[in-house]
């Protein structure tokens, strides 16, 4: 009996180490970089791997990005939860025109939306940027994509706008520019803002590390002791 009680006491032992691990691990892996996206360009517009969008909103938007520029353009739209340590979000865009050109002289548009800080960026290849200026993508994903963003996480609309304004210098009219700041109500949303999810993850913590040092010196010292 004393031995099988000393199997279930460790048992439960290496059950807290796992859990501790699994928690320490799964911050990253979160973490995108470029290996994590296919080899070959995928055939939707819309890659919405942190599931930022609904069905009705990705359909939408990909129908969109697919007319969107003519036939010699390839638009498309990324979204992630975060960013591997020391990338920035346009290397991240740089490295899939690179992966997923299917040749040089592709033209390739592709709008990025990273949903831990609610940003954006929007890259081009070299030869769209005669009509697509590296200052008008630089403006499009700080400031059009930027404002819905940070209203309330109005991902739909951040791309949207986006491909608005982008559309409208392709076409050949004067770029209309970022959207004017007004002054406007606060947005309900129930996505969680930056601090609550870092309150949330410290109280979760706090819990895990004082039920694990109670537990663990009571399991030692029952083991030990008898």
């Amino acid at each position: 009996m004393g031995d099988r009680l000393r199997r279930q006491l460790w048992g439960v032992l290496l059950l807290c180490t796992v859990l501790l691990g699994t928690l320490a691990a799964a911050p990253r892996a979160w973490a995108t970089g470029v290996a994590d996206f296919p080899v070959q360009a995928p055939s939707a517009h819309v890659v919405d791997s942190a599931d930022l969008l609904s069905r009705a909103a990705s359909t939408e938007l990909d129908r969109r990005l697919e007319t969107f520029g003519g036939a010699d353009l390839d638009a498309r739209l990324v979204t992630l939860r975060r960013l591997d340590y020391g990338l920035s979000l346009d290397a991240l865009g740089q490295g899939l025109l690179e992966r997923w050109a299917p040749t040089q002289q592709s033209n390739q548009l592709i709008l990025l939306i990273e949903s831990q800080n609610n940003s954006a960026a929007v890259v081009a290849s070299q030869g769209l940027e005669p009509r697509l200026p590296q200052e008008l993508l630089s403006s499009t994903a700080i400031s059009t994509m930027g404002l819905p963003l940070r209203e309330g996480a109005r991902y739909r609309q951040a791309s949207l706008d986006a491909l608005d304004r982008l559309g409208a210098v392709l076409q050949g009219d004067a770029d209309p520019g970022p959207p004017q700041l007004q002054e406007r109500l606060p947005i309900e949303t129930n996505i969680p803002t930056k601090e609550e999810t870092a309150s949330s993850n410290a109280l979760l913590w706090v819990v895990v590390l004082l039920v694990v040092g109670t537990l663990v010196p009571m399991i030692t010292w029952w083991v030990f002791s008898r």
